[in-house]
């Protein structure tokens, strides 16, 4: 046994400190609740200058992916964690690179695939992997995920597979425990060993080419050759257990029982459960019932002889799954166990019940109920459990919850005009006055934090919108604390639908309601779709946005740019200011923060040509309103609109809510955000700091926000003068186009 020192630590920092531990090269990733805390870890850890680790923020998982099959390919190591749909939104890439046999290693903190949206924990993600040609290793203990994360790479390049670390989020992910590694990082890379490459993607004497063609017979031989890899991994898993024991004093097994030798009933689940089935069983047993319990540590390939070794003797065999294969009759879980008794002839009589789904706690009690249930001959094969029926309740007089928002109660007297030599909107008559009296399609009830900048954006948004709105929110701050179940903020038809996807789903609402309009199956009249974007949405949804915008669907895109994914805990966007901290872009002696520009979304939409396109700022609301107006006359009547609004946030800007005017209007006078509107392809600047004598340099706005005012330290002064050139440049530009007839 090698030494080894004590750390309390969550699941997800014990799967860090084996990374780095490791040495990997390279990690390709995207913020996805419960697995984030890893990337956040590594680099902090990187700040620190205690690993060399490339990290590569990707704009989606599905290009986080891309990225560590490149790495791959290229003869890394790599290393990569995901969670739920991101898991979901990567799953094509997952089986490119297992076809071409390249290995890397995953974690998947397992979590509840949306929708309805739920951030908890369950199986429903991890099943979907299955059949991948991913060998899965599933840790039921925090000290599992270190010992897996280690196990996972030897394993993956000795069958050149890669390999995915499961565990439970929020459960194994987040909560401490005593945990035990090595003290020398010396130790885990001799375990692990050099990495060597049959075919060096990199040798240009004899080139390989990867991912070629293929029909049959060669398809079918290249399965056969996956279905053998994963036969070798069967194989290997043993002795790469024993092999770490004796290095480690921790011995595993594929599968593993707790007083299932002469258990009459059974108990057979997944992840942290089994340490609450354990002391369930306890008790039971402390009662004279005969029962045991049983888990899998490899999921994939599934340990059919033996869990059968385990369960053999059971008289009754009850499966339990977070996660339900709908139709099927049971989750896949059960299924397979069904399948592998059926195998070997097993005796048991075989129930299953679906628990814990979206993170719903077990408890030891549980244990008890679920196997009496087992034992209930009236009971079905099948069930939930945990279930709890609604109560059907009516409204006293059944009428609305408050007044219908008609358009006579939101007109504001305004009058928009086209200018026949240029084509531009005219807004005569209104005024910002007779905007506070329109109802708000906001309700006063929500959750966000003092001083978000979101609630302020949306009702300056909303107020010169005279037609009726259909709103639709893309995942984040937005949407969570606006919607949770079974309450919400909105008075207007309101829909979510994820981060990369929403602009596409606004399309397709918007254009089966003008169908419908057309056909007389609604009633004609106008209505404005809005997108709600934010906390990064604009990053893995630009390619979503662009599509609807180049289609040019009569919608608008609302963006609020609070700069960074704050939903998550704050990582780095691509709006995110060059040099910030956030928690994937930590401040050390090794880091200054994010190493990037940020991303200039009004540009960028500008360039699809779509027929407006403005920037707003909270602390000039007459401006605000006015291009609200535009967007919406130009998304009812023309094609897609897009209006971008900074967005405050105290918690992550580490600033206070009482200031955060201020601080808006600091971030525009430096022109790190300019106000200026695209207007059939016509820029024009709508205020220019510098004309009214109120330009600023950028570090005193910096100054401002705890995230970025160590920028004003000599020490990062290269940082800082190099954000303002690039402010510079892009403020010349824009007055340049302002500027031309």
């Amino acid at each position: 046994m090698e030494k080894q020192v004590i750390e309390y630590a969550s699941g997800n920092e014990m799967a860090a400190i084996a990374i780095k531990q490791i040495g990997y090269d390279l990690m390709g990733y995207y913020p996805i609740t419960p697995s984030t805390q890893i990337a956040e870890n590594l680099d902090e850890m990187r700040a620190k200058g205690e690993t060399d680790l490339m990290m590569i923020a990707a704009e989606g998982e599905h290009s986080a992916a891309g990225i560590c099959y490149g790495a791959s390919v290229g003869g890394g190591r790599v290393i990569n964690a995901t969670s739920a749909n991101g898991l979901l939104y990567a799953m094509e890439q997952f089986p490119v690179q297992s076809g071409t046999r390249y290995p890397m290693v995953m974690n998947v903190a397992c979590r509840t695939v949306s929708g309805p949206l739920s951030i908890k924990g369950d199986h429903s993600d991890i099943m979907y992997l299955l059949n991948a040609g991913w060998p899965i290793l599933f840790a039921h203990t925090v000290q599992q995920v270190y010992d897996f994360n280690i196990i996972a790479l030897k394993l993956a390049e000795q069958v050149r597979l890669p390999v995915a670390v499961a565990y439970d989020g929020f459960f194994t992910s987040h909560q401490k425990r005593r945990c035990l590694r090595f003290e020398k990082d010396e130790t885990v890379r001799q375990f692990i060993g050099p990495k060597k490459e049959e075919y060096p993607f990199f040798n240009f004497e004899n080139p390989v080419t990867v991912g070629s063609y293929m029909n049959e017979p060669d398809i079918i031989n290249n399965r056969y050759q996956l279905h053998l890899a994963m036969k070798q991994a069967d194989e290997a898993l043993p002795e790469l257990f024993a092999e770490y024991g004796r290095l480690s004093g921790r011995a595993y097994a594929k599968a593993e029982g707790y007083h299932d030798e002469d258990a009459d009933e059974l108990l057979v689940l997944l992840g942290s459960s089994y340490e609450t089935a354990k002391e369930g069983i306890d008790k039971l047993r402390g009662e004279g019932k005969k029962a045991g319990t049983a888990t899998l540590n490899v999921l994939r390939p599934f340990p059919q002889k033996e869990l059968y070794d385990i369960c053999k003797s059971a008289d009754i065999l009850l499966v339990a799954d977070r996660q339900d294969s709908y139709g099927a009759g049971g989750g896949n879980f059960s299924l397979e166990v069904r399948a592998m008794m059926q195998k070997y002839g097993g005796k048991a009589k075989i129930k299953s019940l679906v628990y814990g789904l979206g993170g719903k706690d077990f408890f030891v009690e549980d244990v008890g109920k679920m196997l009496a249930l087992a034992e209930n001959p009236q009971s079905p094969d099948f069930a939930y459990y945990g279930v709890t029926a609604g109560k059907q309740q009516e409204s006293a007089d059944k009428g609305n919850f408050f007044e219908p928002l008609t358009r006579e109660r939101t007109d504001i007297g305004a009058t928009i005009v086209k200018k026949e030599e240029t084509a531009q909107l005219q807004i005569k008559g209104g005024s910002l006055n007779a905007t506070t009296a329109v109802p708000k399609r906001l309700a006063p009830g929500h959750g966000a934090c003092p001083g978000c900048g979101i609630p302020v954006n949306l009702n300056l948004l909303l107020r010169a919108i005279e037609d009726p709105v259909v709103l639709l929110f893309q995942t984040g701050c937005a949407m969570i604390v606006t919607t949770a179940y079974p309450r919400t903020s909105f008075k207007v038809p309101y829909l979510h639908n994820l981060f990369q996807n929403g602009a596409a789903t606004l399309s397709g609402l918007a254009e089966i309601c003008y169908r419908k309009q057309k056909n007389g199956e609604l009633p004609p009249g106008d209505i404005v779709f809005i997108m709600v974007s934010g906390d990064g949405g604009m990053d893995i949804g630009m390619g979503s946005a662009l599509g609807t915008a180049l289609r040019g669907h009569r919608l608008l895109i609302f963006e609020y740019d609070n700069g960074g994914y704050m939903n998550t805990g704050y990582q780095l966007s691509y709006s995110t200011p060059k040099g910030a901290r956030s928690s994937t872009s930590h401040v050390g002696q090794m880091q200054y923060g994010k190493t990037f520009f940020h991303k200039d979304m009004p540009k960028i939409m500008a360039a699809t040509g779509i027929p407006y396109v403005a920037t707003a700022a909270e602390f000039n609301p007459a401006d605000f309103i006015k291009k609200a107006a535009k967007a919406a006359y130009y998304a009812k009547t023309e094609g897609t609109a897009y209006l971008k609004a900074l967005s405050a946030c105290p918690l992550n800007w580490n600033d206070k809510p009482a200031t955060e005017r201020k601080v808006i209007e600091a971030g525009v006078n430096c022109c790190y955000f300019p106000l200026f509107e695209v207007e059939h392809g016509k820029t024009t600047l709508n205020y220019d700091p510098e004309a009214v004598g109120k330009r600023i340099p950028v570090t005193d706005w910096l100054a401002m926000m705890g995230r970025t005012k160590h920028l004003c330290k000599e020490e990062y002064k290269e940082v800082a003068q190099s954000l303002q050139g690039e402010i510079d440049r892009r403020y010349k530009l824009l007055k340049e186009e302002a500027q031309k007839d």
